[in-house]
């Protein structure tokens, strides 16, 4: 048979049935509807991890973004309080002290981990119901990138917390005792204290360390009330003068946190006298701290110092005289027990935790020759109260403040707060 004739007998080819591309691009419609599910379901999986465990000095609930696998995470914390300030002072004078109730926080922790090595954290965090007129404020607490190395070495960059203290890092409210922070970790040590800086951070077999390169503090800020005031929290932050910050902390026994911190640098931040030279004024901060929990036992101790140079020349350039000088030397302390009442009944999440607190502190322990000390500057204070958490993400504390000062104008008051993490 000839080639012609074989081409003109062959049956035609085969065509796909009628149909059979729609059903093709209907199924792969589904697969991609399945693997979008599967995505979200990811995504959910990392946004309501239970905030439980604690990482590189953060609180559980900041720590979130470390314990996903990839992607979002989103955790948070808050805390309302109430204030009843008693009519009189020490002396015996009208405090002319109002009561307040104020929700004090409302913050947010949002990260991004985008693989093994390399993350983002956040906390914002509104102030007193928001930001209006009547001092509410939203800011960023924390903004930071991670590369996670190997965990004796990692590098961060961004707006950092000073590691200093305790609650400058652990300030859930469900993690420290007292339904308001201790005064020395706000007045001594100025937490929330953050800025713009790098550095690294790891564990070395027992012991925990971070350190950082930050802006310096902003020494027209300063005050007979402390350092408080100088603190620049990464907003257009004035670089002329920088610090350097850095903490290492033992945790090699099972309960046991035992530790030092400091913080160095200039603030001047090109502040100059009258007579055209420049004021370094500078800063040195360092505190000891202990922390023991065991079979229902907490035990917190803290230690702080600070001083500050050339503050005869900073007084005269800030106009400021007398006693109202900023300190030579500030400086002050606490010792904080509590026992949780119910720590011998098994696993549950419920404690009930009476505790008393001791502190004093002294933001113008010294000052420069030729100027004064406020009296009411130096401040004992006893804290007495209990705190109760249903489960360990929700706390109701009550407590009894009584506040003595050398000028006998203290203000005793009673608080109550609530508080949760998530």
């Amino acid at each position: 048979m000839k080639a012609a004739d074989a081409e003109e007998s062959a049956p035609p080819a085969a065509s796909a049935p009628e149909g059979e591309d729609d059903r093709f691009a209907e199924i792969m419609r589904r697969i991609d509807i399945l693997a979008q599910e599967i995505e979200r379901e990811k995504v959910g999986e990392s946004l309501f991890l239970p905030a439980e465990k604690s990482e590189h000095g953060l609180g559980v609930a900041a720590s979130k973004v470390y314990q996903v696998e990839q992607g979002i995470s989103l955790g948070g914390y808050g805390e309302a309080l109430y204030q009843s300030f008693d009519s009189a002072r020490d002396d015996g004078t009208a405090s002319d002290a109002t009561d307040q109730l104020d929700l004090e926080r409302g913050v947010f922790y949002f990260g991004y981990k985008w693989n093994d090595h390399w993350l983002f954290n956040s906390e914002i965090e509104f102030e007193h119901a928001g930001a209006s007129d009547d001092n509410g404020e939203i800011s960023l607490e924390f903004a930071y990138v991670d590369y996670l190395w190997r965990p004796r070495l990692n590098v961060r960059a961004g707006l950092v917390l000073v590691p200093m203290g305790f609650i400058n890092e652990l300030h859930e409210p469900p993690l420290f005792l007292g339904a308001r922070r201790p005064d020395v970790e706000r007045r001594i040590i100025p937490a929330t204290w953050r800025e713009n800086g790098v550095g690294i951070f790891g564990d070395i077999g027992p012991f925990r360390y971070r350190t950082y390169l930050l802006n310096g503090l902003d020494a027209r800020g300063f005050s007979s009330h402390g350092i408080r005031g100088g603190r620049q929290n990464g907003s257009k932050a004035d670089a002329e003068d920088l610090a350097w910050t850095g903490r290492i902390d033992y945790t090699g026994q099972l309960g046991l946190l035992a530790g030092v911190s400091f913080y160095v640098g200039d603030s001047g931040q090109g502040l100059r006298d009258a007579e055209g030279r420049t004021i370094g004024a500078r800063t040195t901060l360092y505190d000891a701290h202990i922390e023991w929990k065991h079979r229902g036992l907490e035990l917190r101790v803290l230690g702080a110092r600070g001083e500050i140079d050339d503050t005869a020349r900073l007084n005269a350039a800030l106009g400021l005289r007398g006693s109202a000088s900023i300190a030579e030397t500030f400086e002050g302390y606490y010792l904080q027990v509590g026992y949780d009442l119910l720590a011998r009944r098994g696993r549950s999440q419920r404690s009930l935790t009476p505790f008393v607190r001791v502190e004093g502190f002294d933001t113008q322990h010294e000052v420069p020759t030729g100027f004064s000390r406020n009296p009411a500057r130096n401040i004992d204070i006893l804290t007495f109260g209990i705190a109760f958490k249903p489960f360990d993400q929700m706390v109701i504390k009550g407590d009894y403040q009584n506040f003595d000062n050398d000028a006998g104008t203290g203000v005793d008051q009673f608080n109550l707060a609530l508080g949760y993490l998530f």
